[in-house]
Formats: structure tokens, sequence, C-alpha cells
């Protein structure tokens, strides 16, 4: 993973950015104090880190990318931005009063340790993750473009199941799902944030980063899936193709826990 976003963290600004609505589901979540401490899990170049740390408490950051962190440095020397696995966390325990983590956990190898080294370094307060499900990415209409690279990316996710599991398992409580629908609105391109804006997906500095187009596809198939894509945007047939992938599931969720 640390090699993976080595490379695409070089352009990650371009088209990744807090959105503003995620952050204020986190912070709510959070109940952000001043006087608190708080962790970023996996922070990547800390765009949520920074927006949420301007809203208050004191903020920890850790990743295994040295470009990403390199990049969150120059946004925000208020944070302490550290290098570090999620696996092996470099805090004492019960150090924070909450945490965060966001679109990363589909990178973990096992999610129990990192879930248990959060639980180990709070002394309180919530654990709010922002991710998709894998019974979700299965209602992506890219499955109808990308098919290859979807199941490859749905392999890596965790279902909610197992989501659940693992953060009960590592001494969480009370854990809830909120399901999250993209919207027009949407301000960090991951994944699926061309569900209603399908022409984002033709951009390559889009694509590059998105981690299942940069690692788990093929360039044949995405320039084939782009072609047909493109074909049905201007054909108008496009709407009725992704309407056959509508869900009530959510396409993406913040999962929350108490220590």
């Amino acid at each position: 993973m640390q090699q993976l976003y080595d490379s695409i963290g070089r352009t990650y600004t371009r088209s990744r950015h807090a959105d503003p609505e995620i952050v204020k589901t986190l912070s709510q979540t959070l109940d952000l104090q001043s006087s608190r401490a708080y962790l970023d899990l996996a922070c990547g170049t800390g765009n949520y880190t920074v927006a949420l740390s301007g809203l208050g408490g004191k903020w920890s950051a850790i990743d295994v990318s040295t470009v990403m962190l390199t990049q969150a440095r120059e946004k925000d020397n208020a944070v302490s931005w550290i290098q570090s696995s999620a696996d092996d966390l470099p805090f004492p325990d019960g150090y924070f009063d909450g945490a965060i983590c966001t679109l990363a956990i589909h990178h973990f190898s096992d999610l129990t340790r990192p879930f248990a080294e959060v639980h180990r370094t709070l002394r309180g307060g919530k654990f709010v993750l922002f991710t998709g499900l894998a019974e979700q990415m299965r209602h992506y209409w890219l499955r109808h473009y990308f098919p290859e690279m979807m199941e490859r990316s749905i392999a890596n996710m965790p279902t909610e199941t197992k989501i659940c599991e693992a953060l009960q398992e590592a001494g969480f409580k009370s854990v809830t799902v909120e399901p999250f629908f993209v919207t027009n609105e949407l301000q960090d391109l991951f994944l699926y944030s061309g569900k209603h804006r399908p022409s984002l997906y033709l951009d390559p500095a889009v694509r590059a980063n998105i981690s299942s187009f940069a690692r788990l596809s093929s360039e044949s198939e995405v320039r084939i899936g782009l072609d047909r894509l493109s074909v049905d945007i201007k054909s108008g047939a496009f709407p009725s193709i992704a309407a056959t992938y509508a869900t009530e599931l959510g396409d993406y969720a913040y999962i929350q826990c108490t220590r």
C-alpha cells in the first residue's frame, strides 16, 4: 500500500478534497472539543484531518505513505503527522478522545488489529469510519463498464457484517451503520463520486487518484469501458443503464461505535 499511495499520492490534491457534508457529519458525531485529542487513522494527504482540526481538538494523524504525509504537513503544521502502520500505533493507552478512518479500511490486510489499536489508544469517545461496503459496491453502475476492476475492488472491500464483527472483537460497543448517498455536490472525487456525473470518469486526472483505477484495472479494460461510457452518455442511454443499479443500501456508510 505504501508503494501505491507514494505513486498516486503525488497528484492526489487535484481531485481529492474534504467534502463539507462529510466533514460536518464527522465533526458532529465526534462532538469535537478544543481540549480533547483525536486520531485520524490512515489519513492520506490529510484533507479530513485538516478540516476537522480547524473545527476543534488536538489532532494526530498516521499514514504509511511518505508522499502523502509530505503533502499533509504542508497544509497544517498544527497536526502531528506520523508515518506509521495502522497495526502498531505509536501512542500510549488511553491517549485519544475520538478517532476517524475515512476510505481506507479496504487497504488493511486485517481489520481486527488496526481496530484493536484504536480501541487501545482511546480513553473514551467514538470511533467513526466512513467507508464503502462490499454489498453496496455490487450496485455501482461502474460494474457495467469496468466489470473486472469492480470485481477486484469488491473483493477487497469488507462487508458490513465483517466490519461490525471486527469492531466488536476489538472491544468496541454500540456499533451503528448509517448509509451515505452520493450527490452531485460531492467534492471528494473518490470511486463512486461520479454516480450522477459519469463524465468525471472520462478525466484521466480523476481516475489517477482513485485506487481501483490505479491498482485494480487494466489499460485495455479502462479504454474499452470509457469508450462505451462515452457513447452511452452522448446517445442518452446512460440514465436507463444506471437506473438498473439503483439501491436503497446507500453508496457508502458511516459506521460509529464507542469505547
